[in-house]
């Protein structure tokens, strides 16, 4: 692709930096410079994307159909710094670019045979405020952009808040995710096969949380899709 006077220009001025390694990106590079786009660790799930680490956190829970996950998530590592970015550093574009990379893949790979729409795993409203957007919908945007698919973010609603999940064993997870999400537009996903998407995987609590009200709804079978996959 040709890159423009204006892109050029901008960088100029302002440079960009990749957010693994902090080196300057190329007019022709977005988020990750080169090299570190060739080094992420990726999972390949979606080789396997009936039976692999990530689906098995969810047999038997709800009505899951196939899982992947981008790459193998671990807290303080280099790769740990595109989720803090954009979770937590106002770069909503991270989640939008990675999610059209992922798509892209994902095409060739037949993973998105069958899916009606993307739906982003919801955060609180004091989350929402202060953050200023949901991380997931940001990828969400990125993979509707790709595929065409439609992104329904508002068919599900988390109703509180009590405590980031990061610190918290696995039996704590669950115990903070119970109850915290209420479905608000079954007749919207009746029938349907919905692609939910967060940006990373531990237990999976969040996950099983949420699909499990999508779930309710007649016909409905639902994928995962995450940036991350933490295995601790």
């Amino acid at each position: 692709m040709k890159t423009s006077f204006w892109t050029k220009l901008l960088d100029l001025l302002s440079p960009r930096l990749c957010v693994v390694c902090g080196r300057r990106l190329s007019a022709e590079e977005a988020v990750l410079c080169h090299r570190c786009m060739l080094h992420i660790p990726l999972t390949h799930f979606s080789e396997h994307p009936l039976d692999n680490a990530l689906a098995r956190l969810f047999w038997g829970l709800f009505p899951i159909e196939r899982a992947t996950a981008l790459f193998f998530y671990e807290p303080h590592s280099e790769f740990a710094e595109l989720v803090y970015n954009l979770k937590y550093r106002n770069h909503p574009e991270i989640g939008q670019h990675l999610g059209r990379i992922v798509a892209r893949d994902l095409q060739a790979e037949c993973f998105f045979e069958g899916i009606d729409a993307v739906v982003p795993v919801p955060i609180s409203r004091q989350r929402r405020r202060s953050r200023g957007y949901n991380q997931s919908h940001e990828i969400c945007l990125g993979i509707s952009q790709q595929t065409g698919l439609p992104v329904f973010d508002g068919v599900v609603e988390r109703l509180d808040f009590k405590q980031s999940q990061t610190r918290l064993n696995p039996f704590e997870r669950r115990d903070n995710v119970a109850n915290a999400f209420r479905l608000i537009a079954p007749d919207r996903i009746a029938h349907r096969h919905l692609l939910l998407v967060d940006d990373v995987v531990t237990t999976g609590s969040t996950i099983i949380a949420c699909a499990q009200q999508l779930a309710q709804v007649e016909g409905v079978k639902i994928s995962v899709f995450a940036l991350g996959y933490s295995k601790s």
